[in-house]
């Protein structure tokens, strides 16, 4: 069955399995239900919430099996997946023997987004990267506010992609976070204009491979129309745009933290600078923004400003438009976020660092630093990042489950850096944690939480394990020692 032929089916008695409860899974399945298909909803888990949400769907005619997400339910025509099961579950071999398409939910929302009569499908702005990518599409939805646009931050982010194609709100453009996950499930997705922020191994366990992963990432410059964003830093991303197959007049659009040439934003004498979209860019430039209108203005964090105004620019924006979306812009909590500051040291709160790539970018952005890491490595190895951090840190304390994989890369490439090993996974290690990076910390000095792993080992996510840091930290302020 190919993907015309389903596109253009009447869902009305189409039998159509969903993989998987959750944030995407459920809203599928009410769709596709709202549609009149035939739904089943499968999932490998049969716990007391999981009961309680195929409750809610077989009270409104969805049929929900638990505890067996590995059988293809007789007589399925298409099924539609959680981004996060992986392709190599019996359940899609299964599929891929029988001949069905497998659709992601994103793949789903582009395929219904021109669904509803007499509106006109607004085009999609799309970030992908391994980090900021949240970051960005926020960035970019408040410039597309600034520049007078109805807007929504969506995707892997806010406002469900469904809803948003679906629901009674109509939005002149949509800036759409896209994880790898989202984009392997994607095959049809053809984006007005997208960016790859940056490439770092991650989830690999999932993808097989960096080669694969690449590839996933790289979905979201199939048919670009106007503009694929890349990372100038970042060789991997170009050649992603070099082996895109895009639309007759589509422009590969760099973004640097150094002087942009034609085609490219950069910085000139901290002034954020278009050379791309600008009469003629041999010679002239435009003035978007001052540095000092990004906040935090970090190093990561500004490629991300100019990649939010690369696309932005790519939908037509005016500058000032991109100036007051940034000035406009506050980023989400745990993403280096300033606590507090005791007796001259700055605790940060950066959270949301969960690989190896994201805490290397936080990393570079302070000096000299007492660093707080660990938790789940996820596959990843330090050495590379503890190298290049190496001449920033005061110290180190490390907790969470894998900690010994960096410990192990502090003694090769860091060996004179105290380091203070919690051997602990409980919450109330974070308190331990602070005390002693604390007692490390000279005036001058940031202690950092830049984990470089998921928190799943201690919390139940990193908005978690961050409230826990920024609550340790108000405690110690709060008795005054440091």
């Amino acid at each position: 069955m190919g993907s015309r032929e389903v596109s253009e089916l009447d869902w009305q008695g189409k039998r159509v399995t969903v993989a998987g409860l959750g944030v995407s899974g459920i809203p599928a399945a009410r769709v596709l239900h709202g549609l009149g298909a035939v739904v089943t909803v499968v999932n490998d888990g049969d716990d007391e919430r999981s009961r309680a949400q195929a409750a809610e769907l077989e009270a409104e005619g969805v049929t929900v099996r638990l505890g067996d997400g590995a059988t293809l339910p007789p007589g399925t025509e298409l099924i539609v997946t959680a981004p996060g099961w992986q392709p190599d579950k019996p359940l899609f071999l299964a599929a891929a023997e029988a001949g069905l398409e497998i659709w992601g939910d994103v793949e789903l929302a582009w395929r219904l987004r021109g669904s509803r009569p007499g509106r006109t499908p607004a085009p999609w702005l799309a970030v992908t990267g391994t980090n900021g990518k949240t970051t960005t599409v926020r960035m970019l939805a408040s410039i597309l506010e600034a520049a007078g646009l109805r807007t929504a931050a969506v995707g892997n982010i806010g406002v469900s992609l469904l809803d948003a194609v679906l629901g009674d709100e109509e939005y002149d453009v949509l800036a759409v976070e896209l994880s790898s996950y989202q984009l392997h499930w994607a095959p049809s997705l053809r984006a007005h204009s997208g960016a790859v922020l940056n490439l770092a191994p991650d989830h690999l366990d999932w993808h097989g491979s960096m080669e694969a992963y690449a590839a996933d990432k790289g979905r979201i410059y199939e048919g670009n129309q106007v503009a694929c964003v890349y990372n100038v830093g970042d060789k991997a991303t170009e050649d992603l745009v070099r082996e895109a197959d895009v639309e007759e007049g589509c422009r590969a659009i760099g973004f640097t933290l150094g002087t942009p040439g034609p085609s490219q934003l950069g910085i000139v004498e901290d002034i954020l600078v278009d050379r791309a979209f600008v009469e003629n860019r041999q010679k002239n430039a435009q003035e978007l923004a001052e540095v000092a209108d990004v906040q935090p203005p970090a190093p990561h964090n500004i490629a991300n400003a100019l990649a939010a105004a690369a696309l932005a620019r790519a939908f037509g924006v005016e500058p000032k438009a991109v100036r007051d979306g940034l000035r406009a812009f506050r980023p989400d909590p745990h993403r280096i976020e300033l606590v507090e500051e005791i007796e001259g040291v700055v605790y940060v709160d950066d959270s949301k660092a969960t690989n190896t790539h994201a805490a290397e970018a936080s990393l570079a952005s302070y000096d000299p630093i007492v660093w707080i890491a660990g938790g789940l490595a996820k596959g990843a190895a330090f050495d590379e990042l503890v190298r290049n951090a190496a001449q920033r840190l005061r110290g180190v304390v490390l907790i969470g489950r894998d900690r010994a994989l960096i410990r192990e890369a502090l003694a090769r490439h860091a060996p004179e850096v105290p380091v203070v090993d919690l051997d602990r996974t409980d919450t109330g290690a974070m308190s331990a944690a602070v005390q002693e990076a604390a007692s490390l910390a000279r005036p001058g000095d940031t202690v950092l939480l830049a984990p470089a792993c998921a928190s799943m080992d201690m919390f139940t996510n990193y908005n978690k394990r961050g409230e826990a840091f920024a609550d340790a930290v108000r405690s110690l302020a709060a008795t005054g020692r440091a």
